[in-house]
């Protein structure tokens, strides 16, 4: 390892093993009898505690993710609720991005490759739409951080977001919850089950549905630049989610097991509100309502998107080995509508010139994924444990994008069509061997074979209908690499185990084609490669009673993989260099008495950028520089005039939070026989967090916060509940994301408070 890591390892996971033997020393004599339930993962295909998995894990229980959503979020709700995860998005609930230890994409083009892979019932989902596939009536979620190549689905450099849901049951079985509140916030999460022929053949039917009213008023009064837009009270904000999801279950012999799952989503919203010039130079501080825009097309930010799916799990027990074999199909279109520019032009002169019209729309008229695994495992706790498999992924899609751009100075209106193709195969194995009672060590490998290909269907035409496009109209990447990892786990003793990881992840080459909008050119970028260290503790002290497990790590990635503009104001990709990072991270669940219940987590980040020769493109308007740029410049004359280029080595990954901080409480007051009073709260804190590639006084967040507070009563030993909930409890208006040459800001929700009620059904 070299000294930037090494040391740096060193130095956090000896800070905290004494932070361990500190607590463990002051605690021990007020130990709680009461001890905390055994958690269970599959971070290695198999079902293992998570205290002897060598991997840094993080856990969410389902009820844990329902309490959180319960006021209407998605997925991008877990952001900052699992030590170094972070979630964003600027293009409303159907594209999420992902952050593992500060690896991700800001890019927002519908066909971005992500590091961080998401994998719901063991099925990858690749593409941004699918990745924003709601999660329901949900089990368990496991967050894997670190290269993950050797057993999932896609390889993956940041790590895996699992979700795993309730499956059919042999006994009737069900639950439910719903809540009402704040803009007429709905939201319905259940599943039942149960068997159709005992012990032969059982089903679970599980749905969802989401609801708010729009609650944002567009006030804009001027003549509508496309023809769509009216002033309107309550124009835009909400949104109606619905969901359904059927299992079937069939045991026909003690051998075989065939799970059969499908699923299908409706979803109409509003893409996210950009609100102009919300930042003012040289302040980060967001000054526009949040409740009001003055947009003049686009026709309210309009997105929606339909999907379905369906999967055929199936596995057989030889005795010594199993066979399992899981296909998958997706298939989603859909589309997004929004006024980029975050304003009416007129509103916004540049120069005495109005400035504005960024109009834009992304549509998948159709996608379809196609996945094939097969996974042979030995079985049985030996010493020796192993398993090999394949897989075979492949999606194709055609995507549409408009845009209407005034900046440019010739105002086009432009279509163009692209059809993409992502092909990969990959063969994988892992050895996991017992030396002794105490250690065990782990490896895996995996050869990977990715392929990517963009056909130019239909080229962009100005407004007077001329073809100006004279790039490339077809584009294909290859790439084949070996992924592998190693680790070694030593159980100390019945409490304490402490492991060691090493591994290596590479991320295939990718297209950027939305270019073509602008007439320009497609943008690629080479397979970005990472090795990556980690070392930590898992531990479960004062008899079970407190949790604690913690992990220090540090990666390089060569080659990483960064999207920023072009000198016309075009997204383009880039590799950089490498980038390089260190830090920690630690969660902790302690029930010190048997009705109190504390979680806390946090992760330490320091990320750097190291290439001398990259520069990105910075916020300007008709080449005026519109927010504070620190770092060193060079001025490019372009067909459109002179662009400012910032110099970005040393920067920090954007969206990588410096720190992070999550903290939950909760406590039970019995009230008679079988029920309890109960009040429960959740708090994050965000660090410092830089939105772009360069260094701003306006791009960036710092000790962000958000709360929640729950009050209600349990019954029935837990069968029934019924309480008072707030999100966002003290209305933090948090900056999340920006548009940069517009001083566009992007808010949080705003608070929602209301009434929940839930039951279970054994």
């Amino acid at each position: 390892m070299s000294r930037f890591n090494a040391r740096k390892c060193a130095l956090l996971l000896g800070a905290g093993l004494s932070a361990l033997t500190f607590a463990n020393a002051a605690l021990a004599q007020e130990a709680s009898t009461t001890a905390l339930d055994e958690v269970v993962v599959t971070a290695e295909r198999r079902s293992e505690n998570l205290q002897k998995v060598p991997v840094s894990v993080a856990v969410v229980g389902g009820d844990q993710l329902r309490a959180i959503q319960g006021g209407g979020d998605d997925i991008i709700s877990l952001s900052g609720k699992v030590p170094s995860f972070y979630a964003e998005t600027t293009t409303g609930r159907i594209f999420p991005r992902f952050y593992i230890r500060g690896l991700g994409n800001i890019d927002f083009y519908l066909g971005a490759s992500q590091p961080v892979s998401i994998i719901q019932d063991d099925v990858v989902l690749e593409h941004v739409v699918l990745k924003s596939n709601p999660v329901f009536d949900v089990k368990q979620v496991e967050v894997l951080r670190g290269p993950q190549g050797s057993l999932f689905g896609r390889n993956t450099t940041a790590g895996i977001v699992k979700f795993d849901t309730n499956k059919p049951t042999q006994t009737l079985q069900g639950r439910a919850s719903a809540s009402y509140g704040t803009y007429g916030t709905t939201t319905f999460d259940g599943g039942i089950g149960g068997p159709i022929v005992a012990d032969k053949l059982a089903f679970r039917v599980s749905a969802l549905y989401q609801h708010r009213d729009d609650y944002v008023d567009n006030v804009y009064a001027g003549a509508s630049a496309d023809g769509t837009v009216t002033p309107k009270k309550n124009a835009m904000g909400g949104f109606d989610e619905k969901d359904v999801r059927l299992q079937i279950l069939a045991t026909p012999t003690d051998q075989l097991t065939v799970l059969a799952s499908a699923h299908a989503r409706n979803y109409e919203g509003t893409s996210t509100l950009f609100l102009r010039q919300a930042l003012k130079k040289g302040s980060n501080k967001p000054t526009a309502p949040r409740d009001q825009v003055a947009f003049d097309e686009a026709n309210n930010n309009p997105q929606a998107y339909d999907t379905q799916g369906a999967s055929l799990n199936v596995a057989y027990d030889f005795g010594p080995v199993t066979l399992t074999s899981i296909s998958a199909y997706e298939t989603t279109a859909g589309y997004s509508r929004g006024d980029t520019d975050g304003g009416a032009a007129a509103n916004y002169p540049v120069g005495g010139v109005p400035n504005g019209f960024g109009q834009s729309m992304g549509r998948v008229r159709d996608l379809d994924q196609l996945t094939q695994e097969i996974r042979l495992a030995s079985n049985g706790d030996n010493r020796l444990k192993w398993q090999v498999g394949g897989m075979y992924f492949d999606s194709r899609d055609t995507t549409e994008f408009y845009q209407r751009a005034y900046f440019t100075k010739t105002n086009p209106n432009n279509w163009v069509r692209l059809h993409n193709l992502n092909t990969s195969w990959a063969l994988f194995g892992q050895l996991s061997y017992k030396v002794t009672d105490a250690l065990t060590i782990t490896a895996g490998a995996r050869e990977t074979y990715d392929a990517k290909k963009t056909v130019l269907a239909q080229t962009a035409n100005t407004a007077a209908g001329a073809v100006t496009y004279n790039g490339r109209r077809y584009v294909r990447l290859t790439d084949e690499q070996p992924s592998w990892d190693l680790s070694a786990l030593y159980q100390v003793n019945p409490d304490v185990s402490v492991y060691a990881r090493v591994a290596k992840g590479f991320r295939g080459p990718t297209i950027q084609g939305r270019s073509a909008v602008f007439n320009a050119d497609f943008t690629t970028a080479n397979s970005e490669t990472i090795l990556s260290y980690e070392a930590g503790f898992k531990s479960a002290l004062l008899d079970n009673s407190l949790r604690f497990n913690a992990s220090a790590f540090a990666y390089e990635v060569k080659d990483i993989q960064l999207n920023g503009n072009d000198s016309n104001g075009n997204g383009v990709l880039f590799n950089a260099d490498k980038a390089q990072a260190y830090g920690m991270e630690a969660d902790a669940e302690w029930r010190p008495v048997s009705n109190l219940l504390l979680t806390a987590g946090v992760s330490l980040l320091h990320s750097e950028i190291k290439d001398k020769r990259v520069y990105a493109q910075v916020c300007a308007l008709n080449s005026v520089v519109v927010c504070t740029v620190k770092n060193p410049t060079i001025a490019i004359v372009g067909p459109f005039g002179t662009s400012t280029f910032a110099q970005i080595d040393g920067q920090p990954l954007p969206n990588a939070p410096k720190y992070n901080f999550n903290f939950t409480a909760r406590y039970d007051l019995p009230v008679g026989a079988d029920g309890k009073l109960f009040v429960a709260t959740d708090w994050n804190v965000q660090g410092y967090t830089n939105f772009v590639l360069y260094k701003t006084d306006e791009f960036y967040s710092k000790n962000n916060f958000e709360g929640g507070l729950k009050l209600g009563y349990e019954g029935g030993n837990g069968a029934y509940e019924v309480a008072l909930f707030g999100r966002n409890i003290t209305n933090e208006k948090n900056l999340k994301g920006v548009i940069e040459n517009y001083m566009a800001a992007v808010y949080n929700d705003p608070r929602i408070v209301g009434i929940s009620v839930s039951a279970k059904l054994n």
